[in-house]
């Protein structure tokens, strides 16, 4: 890689950025987070660009030497400051370069720039789609924990929940098999939001409200935590153990500050787990505090919208049938979350075993794993690793995994008779 274009795409980029009219969500992250100010929530405006710059985004070392023979580079000594001399000549050099195609496909800025000037043919909102935005940002999300913990009625709710920027996530959607369902119910998603406006005009309000339902360990928050980074958004994740208060006057109250939490946020995705908890059909021998926190729940349901408030909402159970018959009506996408079949659960097991170093027939494997959850089969592939490191090897044996899967079937036959002898 010729790090002479990285820094002529740099110091073309921020004096793009500098003549205004342009959103930080296009700025490369590398770039944006670079010349975010955390003290004041916004870039540093105008942006220069100094040596210091370009260590930090792309790890090159004495900058000046890759500068000092092109004509439209000035480079300063004092303060290792270097600027762009002539846009015109800067923008000939870079899209003459081999992979200046590539470097614009991944760069907002530079994409928008070059169509308007008719240099290029490209999709700039595809460009932009690939590039994460200013609120995926770990320094976006922190600059807002900042202020909000300096707001007396925040500070109850930020102990309520977890939050997320996508940056905190190790995992992301290619680590995940998703059924065509689960696919399609996402992409809606993507639409509506880049269509918010649009479906603002029609009153479609009641849009971005999803319902993960099925078997414990098949994913459900797995997902619901990875479409941090599949839609760039921070993530109020609740602490349903923290919602639900000793004095149960407290839950409504908690439950509303939550809702408002996420609004602050925003835009975001608020992800409650565990929804039957505090959604569980009502009865008319219930506690009335009870009755009144579900009503308060549907209620903040009713009150928050993808479109008005930019925040998606997901709830996930693994009890649907506990659920107020009302509180299904508040969803506009249910999303049922199967046990895998024997092709998704080779994919699963392929995708844990990517890393893995030895020889295995997946089909053998899967053969043993009737009625086994993605968690379950996560199991097997931690068995038979700790296995090997056992007997001081790094390798995996298909012995390994049939052993570990064993465990896994008596390990379950045990729960279930457990099960059996508390309920009888």
């Amino acid at each position: 890689m010729d790090r002479t274009e990285d820094i002529v795409e740099l110091l073309l980029t921020t004096a793009i950025y500098n003549e205004g009219g342009i959103s930080p969500d296009d700025l490369p992250r590398n770039m944006r987070q670079n010349y975010w100010d955390p003290n004041k929530g916004r870039m540093k405006n105008p942006i220069e660009v100094t040596g210091r710059d370009v260590e930090e985004i792309y790890g090159i070392k004495d900058a000046q030497k890759f500068v000092k023979s092109i004509p439209f580079i000035d480079y300063i000594e004092f303060g290792s400051k270097i600027r762009l001399i002539n846009l015109e000549m800067g923008t000939k050099w870079f899209l003459n370069r081999e992979d200046s195609l590539e470097r614009v496909n991944n760069n907002p800025v530079l994409a928008r720039y070059f169509v308007d000037r008719c240099l290029i043919d490209i999709d700039c909102d595809a460009v932009k789609r690939r590039n994460p935005p200013l609120s995926s940002d770990r320094g976006w999300v922190k600059f807002l924990l900042n202020n909000l913990s300096k707001d007396k009625k925040m500070i109850a709710a930020l102990d309520l929940v977890k939050i997320y920027s996508p940056e905190d996530l190790l995992f992301s959607m290619e680590d995940l098999v998703l059924t065509e369902e689960q696919l399609a119910e996402l992409e809606k998603m993507v639409v509506a939001i880049e269509n918010s406006e649009y479906l603002g005009r029609l009153k479609l309000y009641d849009i971005g409200k999803l319902l993960f339902i099925g078997p414990p360990g098949t994913g459900k928050t797995t997902l619901a935590r990875a479409t941090t980074k599949y839609f760039g958004l921070p993530m109020v994740e609740v602490r349903i153990s923290m919602i639900i208060d000793q004095y149960l006057g407290e839950t409504s109250k908690n439950i509303d500050r939550v809702f408002e939490l996420a609004k602050r946020i925003s835009p975001c995705i608020l992800f409650i787990d565990e929804f039957d908890f505090i959604a569980k059909t009502r009865t008319s021998d219930e506690h009335s505090a009870v009755k009144r926190a579900v009503n308060t729940l549907l209620k903040s349901i009713d009150e928050i919208s993808l479109i008005n408030d930019g925040v998606l909402l997901i709830g996930a159970t693994n009890h649907p049938q506990l659920l107020d018959i009302a509180a299904w009506r508040r969803f506009d996408a249910v999303v049922y979350f199967p046990l895998p079949d024997d092709e998704m659960k080779e994919r699963i097991l392929e995708i844990l075993l990517s890393n893995a170093e030895g020889e295995f027939d997946l089909k053998e494997i899967v053969k043993l794993t009737e009625g086994f959850s993605g968690s379950d089969l996560r199991l097997i592939v931690k068995g038979a690793v700790l296995g090997g490191l056992k007997e001081k090897r790094k390798n995996i044996t298909e012995k390994d995994l049939l052993r570990s899967a064993n465990e896994i079937n008596r390990r379950k036959e045990l729960r279930g008779d457990i099960g059996e002898v508390f309920w009888n």
